[in-house]
């Protein structure tokens, strides 16, 4: 069984949410489809303070006001419908779900986000859910009064690591370089955290326990250390999940998706915006911007695919 629409938008983040919203106001006939629950990386999002006009609100508090708006206009939004493959027919988007049942357009904007880069160390794989995590908004709160680690120096390890200081009685921060990347408001926080410390040049080469996580052991300078931890949380970046894509789109070394200035990939037809997107940054004020501007250049595509259509009628 298949459906015919406009645009199909696959992904349910900022980014996807924005590209359906502005979509469906130009009248045009979409659908948004996400293997889980609207939000994306807001529902790993404690509190988000860097939203213009919003000095601070809760990541799920968003995502619904987001999908809330984009239904007014009437987007046909699909929660738990997970994507197999997006293909390639002559002037035709197939987008096939797992369930069996395709989507047909001639546009798709791919909003596929992407999933947590591993560490790649031993024990990390055992002990996932049973003291490794990904997701501090997730688990935090299964870790009271517990010392943890949180692997990482970007924005998130940062976020996350101040979040969970809610819960753990201490949080050590490695991170394998001597400076972190994270910005510098998210630093000074940390800092000024008495429940954080932070391990620096620091290489995790191994999660340990018995039957759950109880230590970290991590190279710093040469020397071998080991952390008593109840439990690991890792924050080294994402991989994106462009290998949806069943046709070749050009990528950087990391599989990130190379777009032109109108979120157009390589593929005629579809689109890549947000986290799956090669970009310098990953927040969600661009998601919303790359979402905007798919929308609007997917619209003038069908228009043109319309108006061949009626000039050869």
């Amino acid at each position: 069984m298949s459906e015919q629409f406009d645009v199909i938008i696959v992904g349910g983040g900022p980014a996807g949410l924005a590209a359906g919203l502005y979509a469906s106001r130009m009248d045009l006939r979409s659908v948004l489809v996400d293997r889980g629950p609207l939000g994306g990386q807001l529902l790993n999002t404690e509190l988000i303070e860097d939203y213009p006009g919003i000095d601070s609100i809760l990541g799920q508090e968003l995502a619904v006001k987001m999908g809330d708006h984009a239904r007014r206009f009437g987007l046909d939004i699909r929660e738990f419908e997970p994507v197999s493959e997006v293909d390639a027919e002559s002037d035709v988007r197939v987008v096939r779900l797992e369930s069996g049942h395709e989507l047909r357009a001639p546009a798709v904007i791919l909003a596929a986000g992407g999933l947590p880069r591993k560490l790649g160390v031993p024990g990390e794989a055992e002990f996932a859910g049973r003291g490794v995590s990904y997701c501090a908004v997730c688990d935090g709160a299964f870790f009271k009064n517990e010392v943890l680690a949180v692997v990482g120096g970007g924005d998130a390890a940062l976020e996350e690591g101040d979040f969970l200081t809610r819960y753990a009685s201490k949080v050590h921060i490695i991170h394998r370089r001597d400076q972190f990347r994270a910005q510098p408001i998210l630093q000074d926080r940390a800092r000024a955290n008495k429940k954080i410390d932070f391990v620096m040049d620091a290489q995790v080469r191994e999660i340990v326990g018995n039957g759950k996580t109880n230590a970290v052991k991590y190279e710093s300078r040469g020397e071998l250390m080991e952390l008593p931890v109840g439990g690991v949380f890792i924050f080294v970046g994402f991989i994106p999940n462009s290998r949806v894509l069943k046709v070749h789109a050009d990528h950087d070394a990391e599989g990130y998706l190379v777009t032109d200035p109108e979120m157009r990939t390589s593929v005629p037809g579809i689109w890549a915006v947000g986290d799956v997107r090669a970009q310098l940054t990953k927040q969600i004020a661009t998601a919303v911007g790359d979402g905007t501007t798919a929308a609007v250049s997917a619209s003038a595509y069908v228009s043109s695919l319309r108006d061949k259509v009626r000039a050869s009628a």
